[in-house]
């Protein structure tokens, strides 16, 4: 990217995820997010940064090294493979991530600690808490640190992660500043018509819902969306 390194958490400090998921279908780029049981440790806490990925296999010391090679900024994602019967993450990787300048961790699996994690400050989503942690030791997998699996989607230092309460999204880094620049066209777009259903003036009234029903009759085939499209409105089907 033609950006600063912390432009990302800078950008996406006015936005929400699902204000850049829609910008992602606007653009045609795949929305890839994570899915809804990845949650944040602490609600309210958000995160926005490259991502490092990290494939848990039973050892702590995987999450050092990504931590090495780690910049500013950066989010660890851990995959471990959705696993909830134990904690991949406590309290001392995310205090040594925190140390490490990282913006917080996005784990495909469970962590432990939870007060000490929220303690700390670092925001972290998950799938959750338990109190064990790894019980064996498996083969580090091949490519351990050059990209994560997290629900349905494989992700890596190519892609931004974004997180707020509403979930995790990753989208792709060089395509960053035409994304959020559409996002914040949504997001305007959304204020002004939330501000005129506040003032009176209903949603069907402004995105001329009326017109929408008429025109269908006439082409079965015309979509909400298009409409939409061609009015301006920032809501989609």
């Amino acid at each position: 990217m033609d950006i600063r390194q912390d432009a990302p958490a800078a950008r996406f400090a006015a936005l929400t995820t699902a204000h850049v998921a829609d910008a992602c279908l606007r653009a045609g780029v795949p929305v890839r997010c994570a899915p809804a049981a990845v949650v944040p440790v602490l609600p309210g806490r958000r995160l926005a940064g490259r991502v490092r990925p990290a494939r848990h296999a039973g050892s702590v010391d995987v999450f050092l090294e990504a931590i090495e090679l780690a910049a500013d900024g950066d989010v660890l994602v851990v995959d471990d493979a959705g696993r909830t019967d134990r904690a991949c993450v406590g309290d001392l990787v995310v205090l040594e991530a925190r140390a490490a300048g990282l913006a917080g961790l996005v784990v495909w699996g469970a962590h432990r600690d939870t007060a000490d994690l929220v303690g700390a400050g670092l925001p972290v989503f998950s799938l959750g808490a338990t109190p064990s942690g790894p019980l064996e030791l498996d083969a580090r997998p091949a490519g351990a640190l050059e990209h994560a699996r997290i629900g349905p989607f494989t992700v890596g230092p190519q892609d931004l992660a974004l997180a707020d309460d509403d979930g995790v999204l990753f989208v792709p880094a060089d395509r960053a500043g035409e994304l959020f620049d559409l996002a914040e066209s949504i997001r305007d777009t959304e204020r002004r018509q939330a501000g005129r259903i506040r003032a009176g003036e209903s949603l069907r009234a402004q995105v001329g819902f009326g017109a929408y029903l008429a025109a269908r009759e006439a082409d079965p085939a015309l979509t909400f969306r298009a409409h939409l499209r061609a009015v301006g409105g920032a809501i989609e089907e």
